[in-house]
């Protein structure tokens, strides 16, 4: 009886687990994105797609036509998950139209004369088109990529061109087809698709050889797994994945990131932006499917840091930077040769409700008996512009005295001033916004009192592009910035880090040496960073 039991249990743990693997095979056999594709990059695209499929199981099912024709599609059926795009000026018709979301660059191409193998007509060049002789073929402007990119780099001479071609249509593949048939003697086509057909070549004209596009995956806005759709995008860009399958049928290649299933980003930030960024940072993280490791402290530290890491050769170098103010950027500006200002915020004293002092400005700050608490010059933008602000007054020395506390980040100033030790702190004004109910701010009537917030991405990272679509994911956010206090300037064009001249008020500022640390230095602030997956507890700046 009892060996009966164990035969039955057994048998149903046999069954069960024979469920589960059937149920897995199902799911396994239904996980699958829907791509409209342009036309002349149906070849290295189902390439990529069958590999992809072979290694995680996933099927993409591909609808192709010219980009022109699909956009109209996509308008009216409003489904899928990625748009294979072969123009920016397409793609940027999407977005107009609200119709992609994250791009993911692919690879290049450039418009060129396809004619048969031996080029028997003997054609050099776009006037050879308008012979009598030689019978032409067209993309439309409307439907396809091709057609669109030669329309406006020809002008007038695509009117002339346009009346003399024997036929127009909707795909390169198509008037490619027609060359190889016979039925033309050339036809304006990518270079790319030239190089797919046998028996064609291609002939290079002066007036397209500027004519570089990039095809690119974009998201759709329909689109309900968007992980798993970046996911494809990413492993079709990456060199070792489909970005050699590009290069095998002759695309110009696009420096994708290196592959990994689920990247890992990492960004490191001053405290001052915690407060905006930390929700955005997880939103992001959960669309893209990636791990995204923040450390936030005192940009002092942080530079420290990056040198003792450069210098170390261990480790692992931020791919993303987020100063606190731009004169925090030139120390790092061998890594981070330019950086995009999002936002600025003003810098100001906090006091108690009522201001029992009656402190008014800075030289308030030098009244016998005050408990003042600063942050750290060497180890914080905060510091290192509070004291360029004092200096500039002739009151560093007067103030100093009063200097109850000197810390790396302002959260800690904060809670101080909450907890009554402090009679004033200089912070920023985005880290008074939240006890503004305790707090009183004054402000600082200095042209100096006020610090800009750079975003810059380190050229050499292996996840280039997706520290550029953090990037586009906070300007696209940027409310979220404005309700934490900060004033937006993220459309702004880069500055480089070589351009960034400190203004007159730091100039021989004491607390230089934060900008252009020493080795010695630079070990010694790097042991006051912290690192942790997500968000670092490394403080506030």
């Amino acid at each position: 009886m009892k060996r009966a039991t164990i035969v039955l249990v057994g048998l149903l743990l046999v069954g069960v687990g024979l469920l589960m693997l059937r149920q897995g095979r199902r799911e396994r056999a239904t996980s699958s994105l829907t791509v409209y594709c342009a036309a002349g990059l149906r070849e290295p695209v189902e390439a990529i797609a069958e590999a992809y499929r072979r290694e995680f199981g996933t099927e993409v099912r591909l609808q192709y036509g010219g980009s022109g024709a699909l956009l109209g599609t996509l308008r009216v059926s409003r489904t899928g998950d990625l748009y294979i795009v072969a123009d920016e000026g397409t793609l940027a018709d999407a977005r107009r139209l609200k119709l992609v979301r994250e791009a993911v660059p692919l690879a290049t191409q450039r418009p060129v004369i396809a004619v048969r193998e031996g080029n028997p007509k003997n054609i050099r060049g776009l006037s050879d088109l308008l012979r009598a002789d030689v019978r032409v073929a067209l993309t439309s402007p409307e439907t396809a990529s091709n057609g669109r990119i030669v329309r406006q780099a020809l002008g007038v001479e695509w009117d002339r061109l346009a009346a003399h071609a024997k036929t127009t249509k909707t795909t390169v593949t198509e008037v490619a087809q027609d060359v190889t048939l016979g039925a033309v003697d050339a036809a304006i086509v990518w270079d790319s698709t030239a190089s797919q057909f046998q028996g064609l070549e291609a002939v290079s004209v002066p007036e397209l050889n500027h004519c570089d596009e990039s095809a690119s995956a974009a998201v759709l806005e329909t689109c309900t797994r968007p992980a798993e759709a970046l996911k494809f995008a990413r492993y079709m860009a990456a060199p070792e994945k489909g970005g050699a399958t590009f290069r095998q049928r002759h695309f110009g290649g696009v420096e994708g990131d290196a592959w990994a299933e689920r990247p890992e980003l990492i960004l490191y930030s001053g405290g001052v932006n915690r407060l905006a960024i930390q929700p955005l940072l997880t939103s992001f993280s959960e669309r893209e499917g990636v791990s995204v490791t923040t450390v936030f402290n005192g940009c002092g530290i942080l530079c420290a840091s990056i040198k003792a890491i450069a210098g170390s050769g261990s480790g692992n170098l931020p791919d993303a930077y987020y100063a606190c103010d731009i004169c925090f950027v030139p120390p790092v500006g061998n890594f981070f040769p330019e950086g995009f200002i999002l936002t600025e915020t003003d810098i100001v004293i906090v006091v108690p409700q009522g201001n029992p002092r009656g402190i008014k400005s800075l030289r308030d700050l030098a009244a016998p008996g005050l408990r003042l608490g600063l942050a750290n010059a060497e180890q914080s933008t905060l510091g290192y512009m509070t004291q360029g602000l004092l200096r500039s007054e002739g009151l560093t020395e007067a103030v100093r005295k009063n200097v109850s506390v000197e810390v790396p980040t302002a959260d800690f100033l904060i809670n101080q001033m909450r907890a009554g030790a402090l009679d004033a702190a200089v912070v920023y004004l985005v880290n008074a916004a939240p006890v503004e109910k305790y707090l009183q701010v004054v402000p600082i009537h200095h042209p100096g009192a006020k610090a800009m917030q750079p975003f810059a991405i380190r050229p050499t990272s292996h996840h280039r592009q997706l520290a550029g679509r953090l990037l586009s994911y906070f300007r696209e956010n940027h409310t979220r910035f404005e309700e934490a206090g900060f004033r937006w300037r993220g459309e702004e064009q880069p500055i480089r880090s070589d351009e960034i001249k400190l203004p007159k008020w730091l100039r021989g500022n004491g607390g230089a040496q934060a900008v252009h640390l020493g080795a010695r230095a630079s070990s010694r602030l790097a042991r006051g960073g912290a690192v942790s997956k997500g968000v670092s507890d490394a403080g506030l700046h």
